[in-house]
């Protein structure tokens, strides 16, 4: 693909600040989506007369179809143009949502979610791709922070807006809302992104993509069936798994063989990049497990509203907010291996305070760690993204995005799964009550009916018990999130490993290079 030019002032100009609000947008639509629908489910439920586990599908039909399509984005974005793409996965995210709001039946939603996933997954490693190209590489810092913010908030503003959707609307409108901010981004999109002139590109890589993506698909697949079944040992779950990971090591001996691979594993003899994205799969595994756990302690122990609980997690934002623009600007001026470490010691003294929670922990000092956290990771996650695609060369942006992609997907995927397998277990650790079942006919713990209490205030009022009864139930459920917890702590301390090994001298920009060979070599006059 024919290059932008790269500008060389330290300045975002305005062209280029055009360019990061239609990434923006399109990041905004496709992460607030996961999180919105996040809060759904039990509307979902009652919706359509499902169980949870069937309209769970809805969320890992999603994800499915992510990681089928991110593969192929980097080829797609070389043989089409980062803009027609970009675009065109626009239009399929808003059609989708369309169609999610019509849905009769769970079934049709599921379906209709792939379709939204297959847009929403060409998003974020496009919109990566145009702003290293836009930026420049002593920008890139600046504008990764840019696109950080709907990366780190997405979590937060999700529960508060699909709360309040909900409650004064429908359930439709989670998804009716992503039709005129997607109108909006498309016509925002053909006016700032500059023109694509796409160059011949390489064929397509057949083969690896009926390795790579039916793999990714598969062990996500047995990955997101964890948190249902509860243990490795069923065939729901190892099976897709191990199929899908034997399809993903075959791609990986296959890759090094063609010379233009779906994607390129070649990219990881490049230190820079290797370390950051080890450093970055171990810190999303820690952040996006816990970070679903969260909000989760509020609704289920403290018995707080799904919009209570999106603004207890306002705090973290707000530290995010802080530091991000900070951040941004020193990773284009000092080394990340400078700066990333004490952005994590800033996680980890914010994390201990939920390893030491129980049933009446302060608001305070939990909103006061999210703060601290939310300092942390506005300093961590986008640094080390830049020094992933800080020394790529121009042509290898988009399949080194892509990269990153895939590991951010299958991390978050992974996190989500073990955390929540590690609480359910450590909540059916609790007391059984003699003689009572749930509605699936499975024992009923203390733990269990302390927290549909919590959830259903009216149960109590059908069905009096013992309040020492539910006072037992909340305590061990606090503990059993405090446990919960202390994996994630444990593997936030992990993260300092590869953290530690990030550059501590100044990147040499090949992008830079490549821009400054291009020039005409000055005439010297005697």
């Amino acid at each position: 693909m024919t290059q932008q030019p790269v500008a060389t002032t330290d300045k975002l100009d305005a062209a280029v600040l055009k360019v990061a609000g239609v990434v923006v947008l399109g990041a905004i639509m496709s992460i607030l989506d996961v999180t919105v629908v996040s809060v759904a489910l039990p509307t979902f439920q009652s919706e359509f007369d499902a169980s949870y586990a069937r309209v769970a599908w809805t969320m890992t039909g999603y994800t499915l179809a992510l990681a089928t399509v991110i593969p192929i984005t980097g080829w797609a974005a070389d043989r089409f143009g980062t803009k027609r793409l970009y675009m065109a996965a626009l239009a399929l995210f808003t059609i989708g949502s369309g169609l999610c709001a019509t849905s009769d039946s769970i079934g049709q939603l599921i379906a209709w979610r792939v379709v939204q996933g297959l847009g929403g997954g060409m998003l974020m490693p496009l919109g990566m791709t145009i702003m290293t190209r836009a930026a420049g590489p002593h920008r890139i810092g600046r504008l990764m922070a840019v696109l950080g913010i709907p990366m780190l908030l997405g979590p937060i503003g999700g529960p508060i807006l699909g709360g309040w959707l909900i409650d004064t609307a429908s359930w439709q409108w989670i998804f009716l809302i992503n039709l005129p901010i997607g109108a909006i981004a498309l016509v925002y999109a053909q006016m700032a992104l500059p023109k694509d002139n796409p160059e011949p590109s390489e064929s397509f890589d057949i083969v690896g993509m009926l390795m790579l993506s039916p793999g990714l698909a598969l062990f996500l697949y047995g990955v997101s069936s964890l948190p249902e079944v509860g243990t490795f040992a069923d065939s729901e779950v190892w099976l897709p798994m191990v199929l899908g990971a034997v399809l993903v090591v075959a791609f990986v001996f296959y890759s090094f063989k063609p010379r233009h691979p779906l994607v390129d594993l070649r990219l990881f003899a490049n230190r820079s990049l290797t370390i950051a994205s080890v450093t970055m799969f171990v810190f999303i595994i820690a952040f996006m497990g816990a970070g679903l756990l969260f909000p989760s302690y509020f609704l289920q122990v403290r018995g707080e509203s799904t919009l209570a609980a999106g603004l207890l997690m306002a705090p973290q934002g707000i530290g995010a907010m802080i530091t991000m623009p900070i951040a941004g600007t020193l990773a284009d001026r000092v080394p990340v291996g400078r700066t990333v470490p004490f952005a994590l010691v800033l996680i980890a003294l914010g994390f201990f305070t939920f390893t030491q929670l129980d049933a009446e922990t302060s608001y305070w000092l939990l909103c006061g760690s999210l703060f601290v956290m939310g300092l942390g990771m506005g300093g961590t996650m986008m640094p080390i993204m830049t020094s992933a695609l800080r020394t790529l060369h121009p042509n290898e942006v988009a399949r080194g995005s892509t990269l990153v992609n895939i590991l951010q997907q299958i991390g978050g995927s992974i996190g989500a799964a073990v955390m929540s397998v590690i609480l359910t277990n450590e909540l059916n650790g609790s007391r059984q009550i003699p003689g009572a079942t749930t509605p699936d006919g499975e024992p009923l713990t203390e733990a269990g009916l302390a927290i549909a209490a919590q959830q259903q205030p009216g149960l109590l009022q059908q069905f009096p018990v013992d309040p020492s009864l539910i006072r037992r139930g909340l305590d061990f459920a606090a503990d059993s999130f405090a446990t919960t917890f202390w994996v994630g702590f444990a593997l936030v301390l992990v993260t300092f490993i590869p953290a530690a090994l990030l550059p501590r001298r100044r990147e040499q920009s090949h992008l830079l290079d490549d821009q400054q060979a291009e020039r005409p070599a000055p005439v010297v006059m005697h």
